[in-house]
This record gives C-alpha cells, sequence and structure tokens, in this order.
C-alpha cells in the first residue's frame, strides 16, 4: 500500500454496490459515490488550474466533505496543508507564508466569522481570526458550505467540483478581480483529468503544522509514499475489514478504515474532543471499532457510569492514541467493555505510527521495573533504535522533513527525544530526555502525562513540575494553561484547577499525581527557538509556593490533588 489515493480509489471500485463508506449525522456516501466525487474533484482541480505541486491551505471540517476535498488534492498532484484557525491570526499567517499555499479551501462560516465587525467580536472573546479572503495573496478559493458574505466571489463551492461542474457553481457577482485574473492567466488550464492519474510515492502530499512562533513555525511533510505505508501499518495493525462500522473524526484511522472496505462514521460536530454527547452513544452502539484520544475516552466513560447502555459491548475494538495510555485507563475499559480488544498507539506527525500496543497485555503485567509504559510493538514501515537512551526513527514511513529545512535538509531519521528501552521490536517508553522527577521511590517521567492533560476539555497547555523538598524528593506540580480567561501569573484558584485535578485520578498513575495544580498563561522560553524553559517555570513555581505557605506542605503525601 504505498499510494494512499490509488489504495482507496481501489478499494471504492472494488466494493458491493451501495456499500456505504462515510456515514456523517444522515448524510451517507457509498464507496461508488466516494470515487466518483474524489475524481471528479481532481479533475475539476485541474481545469481550475491547480498544478502538480501546488498546495492547498486547508481549513474545512472534518466531515465527507473534507475527506473527499483532501483526496481529491493529493489524487490531482497537490498538497494538502492543515492550519488550525484558532492559533491566533499572527501565527497564522506566518504558517501560510512559510507554506506559500496557491490555493485556499476553507468554511464559508470562517469567511464570514473573520469579516471586520464579526472578527472584532471574536476577537473579544479570544478567538483571533485570520482574513480568510485575503491571507494569501492571489490565491484561488474553494469554500465549503454556502456562500456568504465575506466570502471571495469566485470562491468555487465543494458542491459544484465534486459534481464535475467546477466554475459554474459559483455565486453570480462582479467581474474577476485583478488578483483572480492574474491567477488565471499564471495557471492556465489544463485538459480534463490532465495530471489526475495518480502520481509517484515521492511526491509531496500533506503538510502538518507542528509547533513554533511566528518567528519559526515547524512544519512537517509526508509524502504519498510515507503516508501510504504509516496508514497500511493502521489498518494491519487494529486489523480494519471490510463491512465494519469504524468510529472516529481522525484522518489516520478513517482512511485506513476506507482502504479495508469499512464504513467510517464520524462523530456529530462538536461532540468531540472531551465532551462525548447523547447522540455519540447512540453511535457508539453501532460500532465494530472506535478510536479516540485518551481524555475522549475518560470522558465518554464518565458519560456511559451515568447513562449506561447495553448495545455498546458490540464494540471489539478499542483503540487511542494521541497521548499515553496508562495503565489505570486500560483497566477501566475493559472494566466497561470486558469483550473488546484495546490497542494503544504510540506515534508522532514524523511517523504516523511507531508502535502499537495490547492494552489487555499491559494489564496483565507487573508494573515495570524502570517505572515506564509498554508502547508495544514496532509497526513493519519503522527502524528503531536506541543511542544513549533516546529512541531514533527511520525507514519508509518517515516524513520527507521539515518545510523550512527542504529541500536542503531531508530527514534520513529522527532523534524522538522519548527515552525509551527497546526489547527485540517491544518498545517501552521511559520518558522525556532529561526531564525526570523522583517521589520517593518512583521516578516520574513528565512526557509521559503532559500530553495526556493537555488534551482535558479546556486545557490549552500542561507542564509538570517539581518542587525539591528538604530531602530531596520532589512535590510534583502541574501547570496548566486555560483555553478560556487564564489568569495573569499563577493561580491556585482559576475554575479549571480544581476541574483538573477532578479529572486525574483513574486517568493517570496514582504515584505521579499532582500535589497541586495551578494555573498560568504563558511558560518561559529560552534559546532562538523560544523553547519551554523548565527551570524558570520551576524557579516560578517554587517562589509562589513559598508566599503560599501550607498550600504545598513539605510531607505532602503522593496523589494529593487541590
Amino acid at each position: 500500500m504505498a499510494d494512499l489515493v490509488a489504495s482507496v480509489l481501489a478499494a471504492a471500485d472494488a466494493a458491493a454496490p451501495g456499500t456505504v463508506a462515510i456515514r456523517y449525522g444522515r448524510r451517507r456516501l457509498s464507496y461508488a459515490q466516494l470515487a466518483e466525487r474524489v475524481r471528479a474533484g481532481a479533475d475539476g482541480l485541474t481545469r481550475l488550474g491547480l498544478a502538480p505541486g501546488d498546495r492547498v491551505l486547508f481549513t474545512v471540517r472534518p466531515g465527507p466533505d473534507a475527506v473527499v476535498l483532501a483526496l481529491a488534492i493529493v489524487h490531482a498532484g497537490g498538497t494538502v496543508v492543515f492550519a488550525d484557525p484558532g492559533s491566533g491570526a499572527a501565527l497564522f499567517a506566518a504558517r501560510a507564508s512559510l507554506a506559500a499555499p496557491r490555493w485556499v479551501a476553507a468554511e464559508s462560516l470562517l469567511h464570514l466569522a473573520s469579516t471586520r465587525p464579526l472578527r472584532r467580536l471574536a476577537r473579544s472573546r479570544g478567538l483571533d481570526l485570520p482574513p480568510y479572503s485575503s491571507i494569501v495573496p492571489e490565491a484561488r478559493h474553494l469554500r465549503a458550505g454556502p456562500w456568504l458574505p465575506g466570502t471571495p466571489r469566485r470562491a468555487v463551492g465543494l458542491r459544484s467540483l465534486f459534481a464535475g461542474k467546477a466554475g459554474l457553481g459559483t455565486r453570480p457577482g462582479p467581474a474577476a478581480s485583478g488578483t483572480d485574473a492574474a491567477h488565471d492567466a499564471a495557471r492556465p488550464a489544463s485538459g480534463a483529468g490532465a495530471g489526475t492519474a495518480g502520481g509517484r510515492e515521492g511526491d509531496e502530499a500533506l503538510v502538518v503544522f507542528t509547533s513554533g512562533t511566528t518567528g519559526t513555525p515547524k512544519a512537517v511533510v509526508h509524502t504519498r509514499g510515507s503516508l501510504g505505508n504509516g496508514l497500511g501499518d493502521f489498518a494491519v495493525g487494529l486489523g480494519l475489514a471490510a463491512g465494519e462500522n469504524v468510529l472516529t473524526d481522525q484522518l489516520m484511522v478513517g482512511i485506513p478504515a476506507l482502504i479495508a472496505g469499512s464504513t467510517w462514521t464520524f462523530p456529530p460536530h462538536g461532540t468531540q474532543p472531551g465532551a462525548p454527547s447523547e447522540a455519540y452513544l447512540k453511535l457508539l452502539d453501532g460500532a465494530d471499532l472506535l478510536f479516540t484520544p485518551p481524555a475522549t475516552m475518560d470522558a465518554l466513560l464518565r458519560l456511559l457510569e451515568a447513562r449506561p447502555r447495553p448495545g455498546t459491548q458490540r464494540v471489539r475494538t478499542i483503540a487511542l492514541g494521541g497521548a499515553p495510555v496508562l495503565r489505570p485507563l486500560v483497566a477501566r475499559i475493559h472494566a466497561r467493555f470486558p469483550n473488546a480488544q484495546i490497542r494503544t498507539i504510540y506515534g508522532m506527525t514524523e511517523v504516523l505510527p511507531v508502535a502499537i500496543g495490547d492494552g489487555l497485555a499491559k494489564l496483565g503485567q507487573a508494573p515495570d521495573p524502570d517505572g515506564g509504559d509498554e508502547a508495544g510493538v514496532v509497526v513493519p514501515s519503522v527502524a528503531a533504535r536506541v543511542e544513549d537512551g533516546e529512541l531514533i526513527l527511520s525507514g519508509p514511513g518517515l516524513a520527507r522533513g521539515y518545510l523550512a529545512e527542504l529541500p536542503e535538509h531531508p530527514l534520513t531519521e529522527h532523534r524522538t527525544g522519548d527515552l525509551v528501552r527497546l526489547d527485540g521490536n517491544r518498545l517501552t517508553l521511559l520518558g522525556r530526555k532529561k526531564d525526570m522527577f523522583i517521589r520517593g521511590t518512583q521516578n516520574v517521567y513528565p512526557g509521559l502525562y503532559e500530553p495526556l492533560v493537555a488534551g482535558l476539555p479546556g486545557v490549552a497547555d500542561a507542564v509538570l513540575t517539581g518542587v525539591p523538598d528538604e530531602i530531596g524528593d520532589d512535590r510534583l506540580v502541574l501547570v496548566v494553561i486555560p483555553e478560556d480567561d487564564p489568569p495573569g501569573g499563577l493561580a491556585a484558584g482559576h475554575p479549571l484547577t480544581a476541574a483538573v485535578a477532578a479529572a486525574l485520578p483513574g486517568l493517570m498513575d496514582a504515584g505521579a499525581l499532582p500535589d497541586l495544580v495551578l494555573a498560568t498563561h504563558t511558560w518561559p522560553r529560552a534559546g532562538r527557538q523560544h523553547k519551554l524553559d523548565r527551570r524558570a517555570l520551576a524557579v516560578q513555581v517554587a517562589g509562589w509556593a513559598a508566599a503560599h505557605p501550607g498550600v504545598l506542605p513539605g510531607d505532602a503525601a503522593p496523589g494529593r490533588a487541590s
């Protein structure tokens, strides 16, 4: 499975007539319709002027239209550039500048919300939206949804594109702007279907921004081949099969489900992450496989405790990824779904996935003597080695590299920064390089827990730090940045701190539970790349604790969260 789009289309062509490929609310898209729309969309994009190598800034919410459009872009030889509109206008503009897209695909609602009056309103509520109609000069625009004020007049609607009527379904309006005309002149339309017959494994297909400041955005570039190999590992590792119902909003599992001939069911918009609803539970009743981040699974288990549903026993596999999956959560899942397989997925943006584990096997093992967390077996497309304790990866599933460093410095291997133990092809995570705290006889690695906490509702980011006591042990303090109304400095009384503290038992190891949860508005940063300065944060927390005697007593017992 080297080329993901060709594999999806082959599965669609082989599917029985009427087989549902994607389910989203009341919408149903058969495999035949999926293939027809992907091919029509690719042909339409080519006629409109999309050339091999063109990048498309992509902000279409997860759903059937987003899947079809992404596949059509890659099938036409283009590159999907995922960008988060909630990152702030300045960072969004910096990312767009680095990616240099020629196209913008966005929700018409985002165009409306970024008009001057509504943009001011959104900013007053903490959402700084970029001006979508002008963020990329001379861009061609694709819109999802009906035409709304603020949407460029010549933006091509996805319904017209997928129906093979590209250019015929735009809202009537004034003549083309100078920028549109200039783009048309620079990109003469090709013949129908030209350039849409596939591509090479090494062709760029996806750009994903992972971090960075406005000065140095960081973006990972994947090729058709690296995605194809990685998603193939997902399909095999999760045992995806034709005729099954896969419930997820994640492309990295949904696309393999399509290749396997499964039905990909999207949760209702707004029910994830972290807050599954009654509608989500109804979908779970008919699911064979569920994929979700640990924080969403925690919320789902809490909801099921309040509203038990016997129909959920159909689920045969529960897969979790996006953050460490620890024993307490696995135990809760097994108690609620005793007949389900539990699969844990360890990966990163540069390599999707790295290892897939068996959660039930993890439950049956004695605690790791090094305090580690077993991640599972390294997948076939990944070569793993350990140097000075650090995991280093290579192989056909590895991304091409980082956008700002290409083409001069492609990735030949990826130094993960994760400390691991490798027993044959079985991987155990021991934490992040140089980041460890000691509590009694237990080593606590913050890298195992910070992504998990950051996935909780209302948490923008999280750092676990330590305040040494008089005997050298660390009292653990979890510091979170709230998504809404962060305090001006360190504070214990923010509403989010109590909610986070209440959510942690049963989600992370008892011996690693923080003694205190604080909120703040930002991290201290250092260096040219403005990375988190853990030492400076620890000093800040220690100073705050000294100014608030009794809040963090020297004899605090492990597991106390306040």
